[in-house]
């Protein structure tokens, strides 16, 4: 199994050599680092923990920074990410191994909306804009329910919006820049820029 975390840029174009465009997302990734390893006769199940990016050391608790063990260090890790699949010792480095051509799944959170109407949430059309309607443009409208004198669980109605977990499988890897440490994925994926997503391919 290959296995990177990666920080969404922006998205971009690419183009073949027959001259054909593709949507591309840029992601920049950096290498893991293993900090902790959890097997299956302590723990339960087999995994690793590794971490990734970069933080000031005032910027990381005590007690995280005393399990990651950096001692006197000036940086520590960014973020850690508990991954099963992947197998090593405390400390070992896992190269990033992705290549052009490779199908792949990103995991990331979305872009987190708020609370939101149901025009927005659930592509509602909303009310008619004439006949002596008022204020009710972007009502849902009628959410009972004849003989049952109640609202069924589960009915779309204004809420929170985003913020939710998602994968997108099937994406293609159009290209790795190995100097600047991106890579091209075609399509969109989920999230804001800066956001730390997963790339997985089994």
């Amino acid at each position: 199994m290959k296995f990177a975390l990666a920080t969404k840029q922006n998205m971009t174009q690419l183009f073949d050599e027959s001259g054909k465009v593709y949507p591309a997302t840029v992601l920049s990734y950096d290498t893991l680092t293993i900090t902790q390893k959890k097997a299956k006769d302590v723990d339960g199940y087999d995994a690793v923990q590794v971490g990734y990016g970069s933080k000031s050391i005032k910027q990381i608790s005590k007690a995280v920074k005393g399990h990651m063990n950096l001692g006197d260090a000036k940086k520590g890790f960014a973020l850690l990410k508990e991954v099963q699949g992947l197998f090593g010792e405390k400390g070992e480095v896992i190269p990033f191994e992705f290549a052009t051509g490779d199908v792949v799944e990103v995991s990331g959170t979305t872009k987190a909306k708020g609370f939101q109407g149901v025009v927005k949430r659930y592509n509602f059309k909303g009310g008619p804009r004439s006949h002596g309607q008022k204020h009710s443009e972007r009502e849902r409208g009628s959410s009972g329910a004849g003989g049952y004198q109640r609202v069924f669980k589960g009915t779309r109605m204004a809420g929170r919006m985003g913020g939710d977990r998602m994968t997108f499988k099937n994406l293609v890897v159009l290209a790795v820049d190995a100097d600047k440490k991106l890579m091209y994925i075609k399509g969109a994926i989920p999230g804001r820029r800066g956001t730390v997503v997963e790339v997985i391919q089994k």
